[in-house]
């Protein structure tokens, strides 16, 4: 329970004569606070008196107001930060508009702005503490006088400024005022042109800078202007790609300021609460560093206030929750002691007193003497300082560079080859790579080799793994923030030796953009994909694109994605059916996002047909909602309405045409490379008539055509249609005629005869790749997927694009055998396990072995093969059985 207030003001008068001469110097506020009446809006300031002293009773009033509630209980530290902020903002604006309004009477304010750093920026500021704005104009729009350049007029305002917060009377002070946050600061002016401002921050500012703009906020002034500033300068501060090196930088800032404040690290008596080890300022930093690190990627992170950080850093699992409560509960305690300390004297300290002066602080606050205040905070202390000591491991650095030794070294980590690894190395110490000469790049390498080589030398095949490495590393424009990234997660380091001893595709695409790498860190990066509207959410995200930035974001983030779900495979985080399952899903959210751009785009000269849309089938392995990494789409584009109709753009079209050529559009967004990448092959020969017919036709021609004229092998494939494009409406007509046709609405063949003339002209053409080929082989997945399709057809029942539910069906109604549910799982997760580390389908090397039999659920390498030997045996014996059992 709080104390009363009477008892507070007793303890006030006591031991701070700070408040206690604001007690005397405001005795109807004194009685108004012992009376319970806490009004921050209380002033005895009047609307006739010059702003400044206006400004300094202000303060008076409301630092007093501020302390008592504060040590009464009745406002928390973020209700006390708030004020203070809140106030130095509101100071800080009138200041700005006072200054412009004497030197321009009557101008409005505008082209002046401050932006607020620190914990103004933050809305954290304490007690007693200056601001560190940065002024900012714009010479456009700056009053100013006759024959006055707008830059001088600008120093003049700061000027100022900083004179009617600084100066101080008999009524104190407003607020210190420090300017040094801003570039160079002993070579500026004061104020900046915006311009000027963007640009350097743009092209030279350090990481400390970055760090400071996390808290950056518009705060006073002309508040358009600095926001213009901030969203210029957002991509300066929150960087898409990782940037490791920020945690070294920081640190080594951190190092230095306990360096310079050496007296202040011992804990005790004399501590420093805002730069100790363990204090205030390694919080913060904490914070800032993870920060820097994913907020580019989570915007949810960029929030201003530590605590706050902490906080969304826990929730998305950059840290662990234990992490964040200790240093959330350390920088509470340790802010509000600070603010006691402030409050004695109005200093503006950091520091712990010694002797009576620590007992003063400690009744202050409630308790007896200094003693009990160190207890206090020593737990909490201790704790803050072992979590940010963490962010150093204390790992060995450097490898040797005499070449024997680094061969012997390398040898004893697991390289079977020392001298060959050694070799290689020497190479890149040399600068054999472009990305490797900067002193920058040698330094990161030579941090990095400890923690990679061991990795590698851990890896199925070491040499194998250095090898993809050293082409990474050729191919890279600049090796410095990969290389410090493997430096600071040293797990990340095996993750990536697995990937390049076993897995192609994910190596040849991470040397084409190696910030993929960033993704293995990402906590979402080993979680499943979220359903179609979720990725197309995504993929839409942001401020607006033209069309070809549109074009290039959906291939960043499907390149990202599909990069992710290949390294959960690989790396045994994802049972590879559920990697399929996000694959296919991953492409639908492409084809919904780039067909709506498309159809939008090509209206614009074409218009729309009225009564009409583009409508498109999912067939194969995208109908059944099963891809790989390396699977096409296969397409039909059809459309609604009347094929007589016409476009009612400034460049009509006939229906037939219009669709035409808009689907070869949507064809070539979804197909054709950017600068950006590559996105996926599309297969459009499932269409009526395959290449002979048009590419597009109605829906009323697709039914007729496959109710009057479409093969056997045409209506199997039938099976796995699903509509992923246009309107509700749209798809259900589309899927009413599938279902119809599916449930007998077709010529009456031959379907057994069909099938197996098909699989064989197949088979002729379209041989097995090698021995694992899980796809082709006799009693393959083919097999399995013509033995489904032919009983749906014959049976007109389990009709499901979906192979594992319609296998489901069919064994429910006993028409397959119920082992090739099995057969299907096991069959689809080698499928999807080799289009990553075995391509070519042939047997690998024995590391890679290993890996296949984990996905696959076997215990090793003759329990896959016999695994599936035994399932292509049971696939051949269930379609030999459907082809033989009479016609459908």
């Amino acid at each position: 329970m709080p104390p009363p207030v009477t008892d507070v003001l007793d303890r006030a008068r006591a031991n701070a004569p700070f408040l206690a001469l604001l007690l005397d110097r405001e005795p109807v506020l004194a009685e108004r606070l012992a009376a319970g009446r806490f009004d921050l809006g209380y002033t005895t300031a009047t609307p006739d008196m010059a702003v400044a002293r206006q400004l300094r009773l202000d303060r008076r009033a409301l630092a007093l107001t501020v302390a008592i509630g504060d040590l009464a209980g009745v406002m928390d530290l973020a209700a006390v930060t708030q004020a203070l902020s809140d106030f130095a903002d509101r100071a800080l604006d009138r200041a700005i508009r006072a200054a412009i309004e004497e030197r321009t009477p009557g101008a409005e304010p505008r082209g002046f702005a401050a932006i607020a750093l620190g914990k103004q920026g933050s809305r954290e500021l304490n007690y007693s503490s200056d601001i560190d704005p940065i002024l900012i104009f714009d010479p456009r729009t700056l009053p100013h006088r006759a024959r006055e350049e707008p830059e001088e007029a600008a120093v003049r305002i700061a000027k100022r400024v900083v004179e009617l917060l600084q100066a101080r009377d008999g009524d104190g002070y407003v607020l210190r005022v420090d300017l040094r946050l801003r570039p160079s600061p002993e070579a500026t002016p004061i104020a900046l042109p915006v311009d000027g401002a963007i640009g350097y921050y743009e092209s030279q500012a350090l990481t400390w800078e970055r760090a400071a703009f996390i808290r950056a906020r518009a705060a006073a002034g002309d508040l358009e202007l600095g926001r213009y500033f901030l969203d210029a300068i957002r991509p300066f501060v929150w960087r898409r790609g990782l940037d490791f090196g920020a945690i070294g930088e920081i640190r080594d800032l951190s190092r230095r300021i306990r360096d310079h404040y050496a007296s202040g690290q011992a804990f005790g008596p004399g501590y420093d609460l805002k730069r100790g080890r363990g204090g205030i300022r390694e919080a913060e930093f904490f914070a800032q560093i993870h920060q820097l690190i994913h907020g580019g990627r989570d915007p949810a992170l960029r929030v201003p206030a530590t605590r706050d950080a902490l906080a969304r850093l826990a929730e998305a699992g950059w840290i662990g929750a234990d992490e964040a409560a200790a240093l959330t509960g350390s920088y509470a305690l340790l802010r509000t002691i600070e603010h006691r300390v402030q409050m004695i004297d109005d200093r503006q300290t950091h520091s712990l007193p010694t002797g009576d002066a620590l007992d003063r602080v400690a009744r202050l606050h409630g308790l007896d003497e200094g003693g009990a205040l160190i207890d206090l905070l020593r737990g909490p202390v201790e704790r803050a300082g072992r979590i940010y000591d963490a962010l150093d491991d204390g790992r060995e650095t450097g490898l040797p560079h005499e070449p024997q030794a680094l061969a012997e070294r390398l040898r004893e980590a697991g390289f079977p080859d020392g001298q060959a690894a050694a070799v290689r190395i020497a190479g890149w110490r040399a600068g054999r790579y472009p990305a490797l000469r900067s002193p920058a790049a040698r330094a990161a390498l030579e941090a990095v080799l400890p923690v990679l080589m061991p990795a590698l030398a851990g890896a199925p095949d070491p040499a194998a793994a250095l090898l993809r490495l050293d082409v990474l590393l050729e191919r890279l424009a600049s090796a410095i923030n990969i290389l410090r990234l493997l430096e600071a997660r040293p797990g990340l380091a095996s993750l990536l030796a697995t990937i390049l001893s076993h897995a192609a595709p994910l190596a040849e695409a991470l040397a084409t953009r190696p910030e993929l790498i960033d993704w293995l860190i990402d906590p979402g990066a080993f979680e499943p994909l979220g359903d179609v509207a979720t990725l197309a959410a995504e993929m839409t995200r942001g401020e607006g694109r033209d069309y070809q930035a549109l074009l290039d974001h959906v291939r960043r983030i499907v390149g990202e994605k599909r990069f992710a779900l290949g390294s959960q495979v690989v790396a045994g985080a994802a049972d590879p059916l559920d990697a399929a399952a996000g694959y296919a899903r991953l492409a639908e959210a492409a084809i919904a996002v780039l067909a709506e751009a498309t159809v939008a785009e090509f209206a614009q000269a074409h218009g729309r047909v009225p009564g009409s849309e583009l409508l498109i089938l999912a067939f194969g392995r995208l109908g059944g909602g099963a891809l790989t990494h390396a699977s096409d789409l296969d397409l039909v584009y059809l459309f609604t309405g009347d094929f007589t109709a016409e476009s009612d753009g400034a460049k009509p079209l006939g229906a037939t045409l219009y669709y035409n050529r808009l689907a070869q559009r949507v064809t070539a967004a979804l197909s054709v490379p950017t600068a950006a990448g590559p996105l996926y092959p599309v297969d459009t020969r499932l269409r009526p008539s395959g290449t002979q017919g048009p590419l597009v036709v109605s829906l009323d021609s697709f039914a007729r055509y496959q109710r009057e004229e479409a093969w056997t092998w045409e209506h199997m494939a039938l099976t796995r249609a699903r509509p992923v494009f246009g309107s509700a409406a749209a798809r259900a007509a589309a899927a009413a005629v599938v279902a119809e046709v599916l449930a007998g609405a077709r010529p009456t063949r031959d379907l057994a005869g069909e099938a197996v003339a098909m699989r064989a002209e197949m088979a002729r053409h379209k041989p097995p790749t090698g021995p694992l080929d899980a796809k082709l082989l006799p009693g393959g997945l083919v097999d399995l997927e013509f033995t489904v399709h032919l009983t749906q057809l014959r049976h007109r029942t389990g009709l499901d694009p979906h192979l594992d539910t319609a296998i489901a069906a069919l064994v429910g109604e006993e028409l397959l055998p119920a082992g090739l549910t099995a057969a299907n799982d096991l069959l689809t997760r080698l499928l999807v396990v080799l289009r990553l580390v075995a391509p070519d389908a042939a047997e690998p090397p024995p590391a890679t072995r290993e890996l296949i039999a984990r996905a696959l659920r076997r215990e090793d390498w003759a329990a896959v093969l016999a695994a599936l030997a035994a399932t292509r045996q049971e696939v051949g014996a269930a379609w030999t059985h459907a082809t033989g059992d009479g016609h459908g």
